[in-house]
């Protein structure tokens, strides 16, 4: 027999009112009892409103991709990878952006298990929620991230050695004095990427400066103002490794604005290797990070592991520098 809310609460040592409150991320319970009340329901594999009484009947030969933005450049070519290998058998993707956090719909997908499967690349849909849906037969697949269980797996770019490689190069054309425009500090593969960044600079001897350290949240908008703010700092460095392509881009025209040329006044390069970024003026030096491959290869571990076939749980996907004409020569 399924396990029941009550089941729940008794095991929590709570009111059935107050389980279901937790179990509903409703903000009338503290965090300690939200956690233990979820700790139980893991415990007896519970379900919210009936799914396990009836596993067969919930087969939705549907998978779900969970993003933190829908929109953007970087994002279509992962879609499409993931599209691509859902169609070939026979299956319907649902896409859903992670706005909205624990409230969002696509919370709601993972915990009511409303998909057959999940992928998930978005900062805010937190540990404690994916711990809290992956279970047998219902496999979830991060991307950039690290969580051991049991049923979660991992495909992750090697966010490391590309920042690394960005870095390196600047420095091989002759550049001490080089910033990095940040990401989301909760960003995952923004850390990895700083790693690389600070790795090359110590194997290099290069001192690292505080002051060219900016933040932004890889949008074009954040990148263009913490261009601007280096720039009214009046003294720029030699070259900006950007975080990712759209920060480069807003940086491009924060440059423009102020007539500072690039790459014979500054260097830059970017990070993902976005369609746009070899149209731009000047065509933007990047590292290529697979977009695509990283979609197909996430979905079909879902795949298998829904055939029940052995898989690994971790795979982690090369990068590449892809030179253009935004670094002076």
């Amino acid at each position: 027999m399924a396990p029941t809310i009550k089941d729940v609460a008794k095991l929590a040592g709570v009111a059935v009112s107050t389980a279901s409150y937790a179990l509903n991320n409703v903000n009338k319970v503290s965090p300690a009892t939200m956690k233990k009340v979820q700790e139980a329901a893991r415990e007896l594999n519970y379900l919210k409103n009936g799914f396990a009484s009836d596993l067969k009947r919930t087969k939705t030969n549907t998978i779900a991709l969970i993003l933190s933005d829908l929109s953007g450049p970087f994002y279509s070519e992962l879609i499409k990878g993931v599209q691509e290998v859902t169609m070939t058998n026979g299956y319907d993707l649902i896409a859903c952006s992670s706005v909205g956090g624990a409230q969002s719909t696509a919370v709601k997908f993972l915990k009511e298990k409303r998909v057959d499967g999940a992928i998930i690349l978005a900062h805010n849909i937190t540990d404690d929620i994916i711990l809290e849906s992956a279970r047998e037969g219902f496999p979830i697949v991060v991307l950039d991230r690290k969580i051991e269980n049991e049923f979660v797996y991992q495909v992750e770019v090697d966010n490391i050695h590309g920042g690394y490689l960005a870095t390196e190069y600047l420095i091989n054309k002759g550049h001490r004095e080089i910033a990095f425009v940040s990401g989301p500090f909760n960003s995952y593969d923004n850390e990895m990427r700083y790693i690389g960044y600070m790795d090359a600079l110590k194997e290099h001897n290069i001192t690292y400066q505080s002051k060219w350290k900016v933040f932004g949240d890889f949008t074009r908008e954040s990148g263009y103002r913490a261009t601007k703010m280096l720039i009214a700092q009046r003294e720029l460095p030699q070259a900006i490794f950007y975080a990712n392509d759209e920060m480069a881009l807003g940086g491009l025209q924060a440059f423009k604005e102020n007539k500072i040329s690039v790459p014979d006044d500054i260097s830059i390069i970017g990070y993902d290797d976005i369609q746009l970024s070899e149209y731009v003026t000047p065509s933007l030096t990047t590292i290529r990070q697979p977009k695509y491959e990283a979609g197909a290869l996430a979905v079909h571990v879902v795949f298998q592991v829904l055939s029940k076939e052995k898989v690994e749980k971790s795979f982690k996907l090369s990068t590449e520098l892809i030179e253009r004409n935004s670094v002076k020569y």
